[in-house]
């Protein structure tokens, strides 16, 4: 009888709405318990119940949070205590009982049941191990890994956990060289829950090495784990050098692009020819991605946290993968020979379209301010990258439509974002592109005498002015010039963009004729003298007098009425107290 009601429990459990009935119903409390109990049948139950919670598991933990607490208690203990083949089948059933919310294991039981999941693994993993023992094992470390990081590696020592890391990092590389290179595509396609996982092992021990902090490893184990991490990524790009175009939509081939951009923001000195050979690949892949979502018109699908394991609940959807190869690109287009492959595969353009995109995105009131923050930093990134382009390829920038079109949306962009405290780095990225893009693309029909780019200029002068105030210092009362506590909290990330925008301006200067006249209303001039009149000369950087130095003497030469201005304040004065010979030297001129 008790076997005909798991057989029944089974095929209820088989569909959809038979298991919305078990959760909403106290079914899985039941089964909790019933395993628990150790009764007839038990097995059973176990079985029923990770079918439930491969398909359903927050609302298990929802409706059923203290029963599976406790089955998963148990489940660990035996874990940790048995020593024959039921440890490796506990090893594929566990990952289904985690909860999907780390900070549902509190306390004396997080401990407890952490202790058992590591000692388990610890005396699987330091065996000598067939493939069908020591898959289960890297499944379940990778969810772990995913869920937890390092924190349930609770090891006698430092030294035996950074060892234990070390080992688990090492045995998912070898896994996955194992899996994409050595094996034929079909004897591959099997062995691909175990390789997401690795990933996952692979992707942490990348963030461990990389991370300044202290971590258990030392610097030698990061030193080889980083060699040995190099190799499983030559597999990963030999992989996905075999990928066809009827792939775009599968999740492993996704989840393989989402780790080696994870290694390419990294990592892009080692393995540089074989990165180069993917590229065209990796642009190809993220534009058809980007295209069909586009085209989907769903944009809840790009901002939403990808998540590299699959886990029990299934492999992700591809989603935004550009977002995720940005800061690989950045590094990439930094360098000659991806740079030029990258233009010829169209990036610049493809960039430019993924840009416009998220900056609708960013504007969109209906985003949460975690999706936000996200399309933000994708804009950011994608700043840097353009800026790679502006100063390495100024004759691409000339001749590629895509360059005026993205210096039109900066320039209607930049006004809205200008006064915004929030959007502060944003704003820098956007003034200081724009300005280098102006330079370059000052005789095209972008730059006329328009009502957009003088609104851009004007945005421009109101971020560049607001950057310094004169404070006196307490220790001694002077009077020094300090960052203005607007940008102080940025502006260990806006400070280059800063100085850079300065350089940009003034040689903006000669080649659009309305800027000074601009400059005068704004009142920038005013604000520049006035803090030269506070501060004293001892206490200004060179860095920061370069910076005036250079706006003040193109704006000096190219406008009479700027000139006249800056004699008037004390010009001559200024420049000889704060060393700005070149300034000196101009307004003696004629």
């Amino acid at each position: 009888m008790i076997d005909d009601a798991y057989q029944c429990l089974g095929a209820i459990a088989a569909t959809t709405q038979g298991r919305q009935q078990l959760v909403s119903q106290g079914g899985v409390s039941a089964l909790c318990r019933a395993f628990l109990h150790q009764g007839h049948g038990c097995s059973q139950a176990l079985g029923i119940l990770s079918g439930i919670l491969s398909t359903a598991m927050a609302k298990c933990w929802k409706k059923s949070m203290s029963d599976l607490l406790a089955l998963l208690g148990t489940l660990s203990k035996e874990f940790c205590n048995t020593e024959d083949k039921k440890k490796f089948e506990l090893c594929e059933i566990l990952p289904h009982f985690l909860p999907p919310v780390p900070f549902l294991l509190k306390g004396a039981f997080r401990k407890e049941c952490f202790q058992n999941l590591y000692t388990g693994l610890y005396r699987i993993l330091n065996s000598k191990l067939s493939a069908s023992q020591s898959e289960p094992a890297l499944k379940l470390a990778g969810c772990l890994i995913a869920s937890y990081g390092s924190d349930w590696i609770l090891a006698e020592s430092r030294e035996v956990q950074g060892k234990f890391l070390a080992l688990l990092i090492n045995l998912a590389c070898v896994e996955v060289r194992l899996c994409l290179e050595d094996l034929t595509p079909e004897e591959g396609e099997a062995k691909r829950d175990v390789v997401a996982a690795c990933y996952s092992i692979v992707e942490f021990g990348m963030m461990v090495c990389a991370a300044e902090e202290s971590s258990s490893l030392t610097e030698e184990q990061c030193t080889q784990l980083v060699r040995i991490m190099a190799e499983a990524f030559g597999a990963i790009i030999h992989y996905l050098k075999q990928v066809g175009p009827d792939k775009v939509q599968d999740s492993f081939v996704f989840l393989s692009v989402r780790l080696l951009s994870a290694w390419l923001a990294e990592e892009t000195a080692s393995l540089k020819e074989a990165i180069c050979d993917l590229l065209p690949f990796l642009i190809q892949y993220t534009k058809a991605l980007f295209e069909r979502e586009l085209a989907s018109g769903d944009v809840s699908s790009w901002t939403a946290e990808l998540v590299l394991s699959d886990g029990p609940g299934g492999p992700p959807c591809p989603t935004d993968a550009l977002r995720l190869l940005l800061p690989g690109l950045c590094h990439l287009t930094a360098e000659e020979g991806p740079r030029r492959i990258l233009i010829s595969e169209g990036a610049p353009a493809l960039l430019l379209q993924y840009f416009t995109h998220q900056w609708d995105v960013l504007r969109s009131s209906q985003q949460t301010s975690d999706i936000a923050d996200g399309v933000e930093m994708s804009l950011r990134t994608s700043c840097g990258i353009f800026l790679n382009f502006v100063v390495t390829e100024p004759d691409l920038i000339r001749k590629e439509e895509a360059f005026s079109s993205l210096l039109s949306l900066l320039m209607s962009s930049l006004p809205s974002l200008v006064h915004s405290r929030k959007q502060c780095i944003l704003a820098a990225n956007f003034v200081t592109l724009g300005l280098m893009l102006s330079r370059l693309l000052a005789n095209t029909p972008v730059l006329l005498e328009t009502t957009s780019s003088k609104k851009f200029f004007g945005a421009a002068v109101i971020f560049l002015s607001k950057a310094y105030q004169a404070k006196t210092d307490p220790k001694d009362e002077m009077m020094r010039l300090e960052v203005s506590d607007c940008y102080q909290e940025f502006w260990e990330e806006i400070s280059e963009l800063w100085f850079l925008g300065m350089q940009a301006f003034a040689s903006c200067v000669p080649l659009l004729p309305w800027i000074p006249e601009l400059v005068l209303e704004s009142d920038w001039l005013k604000l520049i003298f006035a803090l030269l009149d506070h501060a004293s000369p001892m206490s200004v950087d060179m860095e920061l007098v370069t910076a005036f130095q250079g706006v003040l003497i193109e704006l000096a030469e190219h406008s009479q009425q700027c000139k006249k201005f800056i004699l008037s304040n004390g010009g001559e004065e200024k420049a000889n107290l704060y060393g700005m010979a070149a300034l000196e030297q101009c307004l003696h001129g004629e």
